[in-house]
């Protein structure tokens, strides 16, 4: 029996290291490839091999144990794997989603202009830029991390974007020629702009952990203090000054622009605020 156990498990090892190849010979980013083989292996850990009937059993787990985007994560996650297999197997079918009408939890104008205030103000240069960066830019936070001096030097960078797309970051002149001026201030070599104090490119994880002291120093709403909500204000803003939704949608990097059209819509405070304006009878 442990021989058995062991030889399943060596197999199953074998395939989820054969489909994260797979999934880095297709430029997948890291974060998809962690969830898919994630995937993968909590499937083997329940059944022995994949048919139509075990991923529909699957399916009933996920729908048991956890909420409707990560079945549609996991559901998708299988689907690939399957198409990696070259398996004749039908893909699973996806939990259909209402679209939603709102953007959650975006950092408003007025507390951006006062989160860069109060880095400024004490002396944090490199998380003042490093929030610019991503309300100025749109990129991700796995994105942001890989941007480097002579970027900026330029102006703008390619990077691959989800769905294996080159995507093009523009940085505005006016950010471009603050930041030239911070890295001759600095001294900063040339590499990685963004840097721990241990000389090493600053991680997404560590940036995460930073927005969440910040929102108890500056006393911000830490639900809005997160690296996404800069992406989501620089859509927003750019959307309302702009208004060319095809643009963005390509600055986004997003695969549809049925995605981008969220953007189009008022979160869910200033919907609130609106009412209370509006609404007094």
């Amino acid at each position: 029996m442990i021989n058995n156990l062991t030889e399943y498990e060596l197999y199953v090892n074998g395939q989820v290291d054969a489909f994260r190849l797979w999934l880095e010979e297709r430029s997948r980013a890291e974060n998809t490839i962690l969830a898919y083989t994630f995937a993968v292996r909590q499937f083997y850990s329940l059944y022995r091999y994949p048919s139509s009937s075990n991923l529909q059993l699957y399916k009933c787990f996920l729908l048991e144990h956890y909420k409707p985007q990560t079945v549609n994560l996991r559901i998708r996650a299988l689907n690939c794997y399957i198409e990696f297999q070259d398996s004749p197997i039908a893909p699973v079918a996806m939990l259909r989603m209402q679209q939603k009408t709102y953007v959650d939890n975006v950092i408003s104008q007025a507390d951006y202009e006062y989160l860069k205030q109060c880095l400024l103000r004490d002396g944090n240069h490199l998380y003042y830029y490093l929030i610019r960066f991503m309300a100025a830019t749109g990129v991700r936070v796995s994105e942001l991390v890989q941007i480097r001096t002579e970027d900026v030097e330029k102006g703008w960078l390619n990077l691959y974007s989800k769905g294996n797309k080159i995507r093009r970051i523009y940085i505005p002149i006016s950010l471009q020629k603050d930041t030239l001026a911070w890295i001759s201030r600095e001294d900063h070599s040339p590499g990685f702009l963004f840097l721990n104090h241990s000389g090493a490119p600053v991680t997404p994880a560590a940036i995460r952990g930073q927005m969440r002291k910040f929102s108890i120093l500056y006393g911000l709403n830490p639900a809005v203090l997160h690296p996404h909500s800069f992406r989501h204000r620089f859509a927003k803003n750019f959307i309302e000054a702009c208004g060319d939704i095809s643009f963005l949608s390509d600055l986004l990097g997003h695969q549809s622009i049925e995605t981008t059209r969220i953007y189009l819509h008022r979160s869910r405070a200033e919907q609130q605020i609106i009412v209370n304006q509006v609404v007094n009878w």
